[in-house]
Formats: structure tokens, C-alpha cells, sequence
């Protein structure tokens, strides 16, 4: 009998929120839908943080993850924004929690070194190796969606490490230890 799991990945913000769903099967990685809610057009945050909770119970209800994976908060300079982000973060986390959806926070850095093998890789970078992990000819625009998926990727291959934590010195370590991911 074949394992089945459905990850859904946010990269949340309070004007555009990213998100990708993927199903797993055994280790067989399937990306079901990403897109992104654009909310930039709203200039009420209240407005905004509802629009974020019914897009998130409206994608729960159709997918019915068993997961969901988030970008954590990154520290920059604005701390307007910082406040805004974990707002939005909050807003998506609480949603999952309504539905009983257990959750995972991944930083920036993380979700890049476990697409890439880097921790400093461009958007761009890490939606060339989407494609290819995902053997999909293209994925979405904005970036934002793509930022969604590779939460839900990373979650998938940290939850399926066997200490839950890679650590690589670099892409040829990372090519090493994972020779499946790439085909040339």
C-alpha cells in the first residue's frame, strides 16, 4: 500500500501570499497547484487578513493537506513590515489550526538550502531546481508562488531525513547526498 501525503507550502505576506500544494506518494513528488492571492489592491489590512484566512480555508477545503509548511519571518530593517508579515503568517497558521492542520515554520535560509543546497540562492534559482525536482516544464509567476511550493518541498524532504536537519557544505555535497534529484 502506497503512503500518501498532500503539503501545502505558504509564503505568506499581506500583499501577495504564495502558496503550493504537492502530493507525495512513497517518495514520488506530484505538484497539484501554486498560485499566489494578490491583495494589493485592498488598502485595509483588516480586509486583508480575512481575504488571507478565507483563501486558506478555501484551499484546505479543496485539497485537504495533512500538512502545511510556512516561511518563518525573516529580520530585516522595517519593522512596520516584520509586524504586517507575522500578521499574515499568524492569519494563514490559525486557519490550518481551525481545519486541525499540524504546521511547520522554515526560515528563508532553510527553504533555499533545501531546494538548492544553498542558503543564499536566488527566487530565480530556486524555481530552475522546482522544475526539475518536480519534472514540470514551467512553474507560476509571480515568484511569490514558487516561494509557497518550495516551503512544501523543503518540508517533504526535511520530514523525510533521517535527523530531520541536512547540513551541506555545498552543491557538490548536496549532489552527493542526493543523487535522485537531479538528472543530467
Amino acid at each position: 500500500m502506497q503512503k500518501e501525503k498532500i503539503i501545502l507550502g505558504i509564503d505568506p505576506g499581506t500583499n501577495i501570499m504564495g502558496f503550493g500544494v504537492i502530493k507525495i506518494i512513497d517518495s514520488k513528488i506530484t505538484l497539484l497547484n501554486s498560485g499566489v492571492l494578490n491583495m494589493k489592491k485592498e488598502k485595509d489590512l483588516g480586509v486583508r487578513l480575512k481575504l488571507i484566512f478565507e483563501e486558506m480555508i478555501q484551499l484546505i477545503d479543496t485539497y485537504l493537506p495533512d500538512e502545511l509548511a510556512i516561511e518563518a519571518q525573516f529580520f530585516g530593517q522595517n519593522v512596520q513590515s516584520m509586524l504586517k508579515l507575522g500578521k499574515a503568517q499568524g492569519v494563514a497558521i490559525a486557519a490550518a489550526l481551525s481545519r486541525s492542520i499540524p504546521f511547520e515554520e522554515y526560515a528563508p535560509k532553510k527553504i533555499k538550502m533545501s531546494i538548492t543546497g544553498k542558503g543564499n540562492s536566488s527566487k530565480e534559482q530556486v524555481a530552475a531546481m522546482l522544475v526539475h525536482i518536480l519534472k514540470v516544464k514551467s512553474l507560476p509567476e509571480p515568484l511569490d508562488a514558487t516561494d509557497g511550493l518550495a516551503a512544501a518541498v523543503c518540508h517533504h524532504f526535511q520530514s523525510n531525513s533521517p535527523n530531520g536537519s541536512e547540513k551541506y557544505s555545498g552543491w557538490d555535497s548536496f549532489l552527493k547526498n542526493n543523487p535522485g534529484k537531479i538528472k543530467g
